[in-house]
């Protein structure tokens, strides 16, 4: 293999993931019934490149669902080592998690035909993103910032559970009620 060969398979990571990105933001827009066309404008390909890379909607959908479990599951530790304190990383992962339960509505309707790959992806996403709140909470916990008997999944589930209402009522602001609950964590001193 010569490294034109691995510049190639790396630009081709960096096009597709841009593609990734796109889509989502347009899922955030426009939800994940948006037309192809929106996508690859807003990623600056044609519409061939996506089908040629995602043949159907759903597996357009899961990629990106896949796509930014990995980029949520990667910040943290990335946060963690940047932050002033674990609390504030805490709370800016927590922000990414919100941000990312946001291009994920519409997913079920989506993919309610294929309950087996549904659950899959959910088993996915809680594989990857408990272990890195939990690390999160351990640091935080350790430092004295909060209180430590916070379980992960109980956590996540509450931050899942307040964008719940988002979608139906504008004057519902999930993350201010999830900041609320990211600073109700704090140790009483």
């Amino acid at each position: 293999m010569n490294d034109g060969d691995g510049l190639k398979r790396a630009d081709a990571r960096r096009n597709k993931e841009a593609l990734l990105d796109a889509a989502a933001a347009i899922f955030v827009e426009s939800g994940v019934e948006a037309p192809v066309r929106d996508i690859a404008a807003k990623a600056g390909v044609g519409t061939a490149t996506i089908y040629r890379h995602f043949p159907t909607r759903s597996d357009l959908i899961i990629a990106v669902y896949r796509h930014q479990v990995e980029a949520c599951a990667e910040a943290g530790p990335a946060l963690l080592a940047e932050g002033p304190t674990p609390h504030a990383a805490l709370g800016r992962w927590i922000d990414l998690f919100v941000d990312f339960l946001v291009t994920k509505h519409g997913l079920a309707a989506v993919l309610q035909s294929d309950d087996a790959g549904f659950e899959a992806l959910h088993a996915y996403f809680v594989d990857r993103l408990v272990p890195v709140c939990a690390q999160l909470l351990d640091a935080a916990a350790g430092s004295g910032e909060i209180r430590s008997d916070v379980d992960a999944y109980e956590l996540m589930r509450g931050v899942g559970n307040l964008c719940i209402g988002a979608d139906s009522d504008p004057r519902y602001d999930a993350r201010r009620l999830v900041e609320l609950l990211i600073a109700g964590l704090r140790r009483r001193r």
